[in-house]
């Protein structure tokens, strides 16, 4: 049986730089398996224009700050960024982590942030052509970096389409998040089992992440028999690390 992993992704709004410094060491110290933030330039919900943070310079301090835990972004918005100055990012950060980075990559949705920052929305169908013509080249920057990342540097993919985000799985991702409920999970798990086939790819090769709300935290063995090997908690401020904890123990009953 695969190990369970359990993590958080802290949400950089309506706080503070000091509040997530020192929530992301204690999570840390707490003994999570992994830690995230988002690639947004706004809240997402609650007070619109309340405090946000940029999430890759957060995932930098993230980095020399802790110790332990596997980081990354859940996920980028592949657009924001040239996708070779994304793989530099990530490989450099990775060798501030002492190789603990994912990359974890997605299409981008949130309108907002395209319209005030600059970039083109355009449609769900164009990004996701995008985000294939640019996985490719993230793979190949990072073959040709020097120095090579520490790390095994796993890419990771947000999304549960089904005709094109899952393919692109298959094709090219070490890692896969989508959310919950388990019954969502298992049927996006099933079909990318199916691209997986058409692919000639290995589906144990993929690690199955899900990301849960601080409300789905109980028995959590629900997305460990829906296929899911890593489960992730969704927080925002004030950092209530009590679903955490409930899943480390799990995690622990679970792996022992």
């Amino acid at each position: 049986m695969t190990s369970l992993s359990v993590g958080i992704q802290l949400h950089p709004q309506a706080t503070t730089i000091d509040e997530m410094r020192r929530t992301w060491r204690t999570v840390d110290e707490m003994g999570a398996d992994s830690i995230w933030t988002w690639d947004h330039f706004f809240p997402l919900y609650g007070e619109p224009d309340a405090e946000h943070f940029e999430g890759w310079t957060l995932l930098s301090v993230m980095a020399a700050d802790t110790s332990n835990a596997k980081l990354g972004m859940l996920v980028t918005g592949n657009n924001y960024r040239n996708p070779e100055l994304l793989a530099d990012m990530a490989r450099t950060l990775d060798h501030v982590s002492g190789g603990r980075m994912y990359l974890g990559v997605g299409s981008g949705w949130f309108e907002r942030d395209y319209d005030e920052y600059g970039y083109e929305f355009g449609t769900a169908g164009g990004r996701l052509r995008q985000l294939g013509d640019d996985l490719p080249r993230m793979k190949a920057r990072i073959a040709k970096l020097n120095p090579a990342p520490v790390g095994d540097l796993p890419l990771l993919i947000g999304g549960s389409g089904e005709k094109v985000t899952l393919r692109l799985v298959a094709e090219y991702a070490d890692a896969w998040n989508t959310f919950g409920p388990p019954e969502h999970f298992a049927a996006k798990s099933k079909i990318l089992d199916e691209w997986c086939a058409k692919s000639d790819r290995d589906p144990s090769e993929i690690e199955r992440t899900v990301a849960v709300g601080a409300d789905d935290v109980h028995d959590i063995e629900r997305y460990v028999e829906a296929g899911a090997s890593h489960v992730i908690v969704m927080v925002g401020s004030p950092f209530d690390l009590s679903p955490l904890e409930s899943l480390i123990a799990q995690r622990d009953t679970i792996n022992s």
